[in-house]
């Protein structure tokens, strides 16, 4: 969660703040849904996106992760 933040911070979040709540509350949204899942890559996941890690995972193990 630390690293999260600290890439929403330096990667999305205006240096002066937002205007509204609902201003933020779009922007955070709109981060996490289109870009963080879907566009950026992410080095843990050998540079894929966690949609795509995802997405591939579920096809080679027909799972993404396994609930004991």
């Amino acid at each position: 969660m630390e690293r999260f933040f600290r890439s929403y911070k330096t990667e999305w979040m205006p240096t002066v703040g937002y205007a509204t709540i609902l201003d933020m509350k779009h922007s955070v949204i709109d981060y996490i849904t289109r870009y963080y899942n879907n566009v950026r890559p992410h080095w843990f996941n050998g540079g894929l996106t966690p949609n795509e890690s995802e997405r591939r995972s579920l096809l080679e193990y027909g799972s993404v992760a396994k609930i004991s």
